[in-house]
């Protein structure tokens, strides 16, 4: 018989594709994605001091209590087995075996999951779940390797408004290859874009060529927070009403902001939309079926997802609240605002490799209800949430240890669509296959930016395709 989970109840579930913002010790504007170039692997920082004693082990009991408890690939790690250790003295000589509690909790985590994480300062974990920087230059930009060099390069995808880069009139597409006086290597970018003030260079990219001028900026790294919603306009597209919606993260404190969008789509008569999901690594599973909700409306209290988790959890949910395990269609927001629904029967979506998670589980979770027409990229591949745990009795956040700040973010459990599909570990392939180019990124909104050209023009061929089919009148 199952074990009875006890420390559900204050677990906040997110989804969304975390490694790639704590691999280094980069600040939120500094999001690094490569593109058709040679894979950088920015250092890791260099573990603190050992965090163990020789008189306790606190935070290393912690880390493998809550794997114990929660972690989804349980099954797949001998060492987490209820029944491993025979006496307490020989959980102590594992856990003392260990050099810190990062180094357990790789030791914990199942080899072919590349997500779970352990941070040793929560506060700032928060602070990124909420869309809070705490300095940006509002640069959000990708990175390259020059050939021949051990040099690197970064692209700007887009700037954030309001911040020191708008002002500072950077565009998407700028280059950039120096910080501070100095050439940008894998080793260096990190510490120098950590100043106060940022100095680059600027440049373009022409004929696969950098071609950098004399012009440098200064941009201030100031506190920051970020609204997902980008960019929203309606476009008309020979007589179509298309709604473009740039989202860049699955914000909880921003549900209003999205819903607002949504209104005003359905105010100017939208008929079609653009997601751009392109840049948005994942966040919070209620905003995705928020955002499912939204831009359907027809489908309400219909299965979005289901939810599989780990032999003890899964157990004693089927057995006692099957009905948990299930996330529908709804009709409100979490501020319990109506949701502004458009009830399409069709929706793009424009996807690169950073595409994770929740943005995912929107494609997959609206597939067996409408078409849904992936334009882009082939996705992460990243179909599990997880949850923030804290050293607390029940793993919440009140009550944590007053004497560290470590937590940890391990995958609790994997999503399946209505029709029961999952495990899309390779990603989600997309029908329209395209992908960005340095020297043509365009401007994210505008009907001549590649991909959402590519989208728009699926969209106007279907569109005559179904004016061109014979009309039967009613009897």
């Amino acid at each position: 018989m199952a074990k009875k989970p006890t420390k559900m109840k204050k677990l906040i579930l997110t989804l969304g594709i975390f490694g790639l913002l704590f691999t280094s010790c980069e600040k939120d504007d500094e999001v690094f994605e490569e593109k058709d170039l040679t894979t950088l692997n920015p250092e890791e920082e260099e573990n603190g001091e050992d965090a163990n004693t020789s008189d306790e082990l606190e935070v290393e009991k912690f880390v493998y209590a809550g794997m114990n408890e929660i972690y989804l690939y349980k099954a797949d790690v001998p060492t987490l087995a209820d029944t491993y250790f025979s006496t307490d003295s020989e959980k102590t000589d594992f856990l003392e075996a260990f050099h810190s509690p990062e180094e357990l909790f790789d030791g914990l985590r199942w080899s072919q999951d590349r997500f779970s994480f352990i941070t040793d300062d929560y506060f700032a974990l928060e602070e990124r779940f909420k869309g809070i920087s705490s300095t940006t230059t509002g640069m959000k930009f990708g990175i390259g390797r020059i050939s021949g060099t051990s040099n690197i390069f970064g692209f700007l995808q887009y700037v954030l408004p309001g911040t020191s880069a708008e002002e500072a009139g950077l565009t998407r597409g700028s280059v950039f290859t120096e910080i501070n006086g100095q050439k940008m290597t894998a080793s260096n970018y990190s510490s120098l874009m950590d100043a106060a003030l940022v100095t680059i260079n600027i440049g373009k990219v022409e004929d696969g060529m950098l071609k950098m001028t004399d012009e440098t900026v200064t941009l201030d790294n100031t506190a920051y927070t970020t609204n997902p919603v980008l960019v929203a306009k309606t476009l008309d597209v020979e007589g179509e009403k298309v709604g473009y919606l740039m989202y860049t993260s699955f914000t909880g404190d921003f549900d209003e902001d999205l819903n607002a969008a949504f209104s005003q789509f359905k105010a100017d008569g939208v008929t079609n939309l653009v997601l751009d999901l392109r840049y948005n690594g994942g966040g919070s599973v209620e905003t995705a079926v928020d955002l499912a909700s939204m831009i359907t409306g027809q489908f309400e209290g219909e299965i979005f997802m289901k939810e599989q988790w780990n032999d003890d959890y899964q157990e004693y949910f089927e057995n006692n609240n099957p009905e948990r395990l299930i996330n529908r269609f709804d009709q409100q927001i979490r501020t319990k605002a109506p949701i502004n629904s458009l009830n399409l029967s069709k929706v793009y979506v424009l996807t690169t490799e950073r595409t994770a998670s929740a943005s995912e589980l929107i494609i997959n979770g609206l597939e067996p209800y409408i078409d849904v027409i992936q334009v882009g990229e082939t996705t992460t591949g990243k179909f599990q949430a997880s949850v923030t745990l804290y050293d607390s009795p029940d793993f919440g956040r009140e009550g944590a240890s007053e004497n560290h700040t470590y937590a940890i973010q391990p995958l609790v459990f994997k999503s399946a669509n209505a029709s029961g599909k999952s495990d899309y570990v390779n990603g989600l392939v997309p029908d329209v296959q395209i992908s960005e180019t340095l020297e043509n990124l365009g401007t994210l909104g505008d009907p001549s930016e590649p991909f959402l050209q590519a989208a728009l023009n699926h969209l106007l061929v279907k569109t005559k395709e179904m004016k061109s089919l014979p009309y039967k009148k009613a009897a």
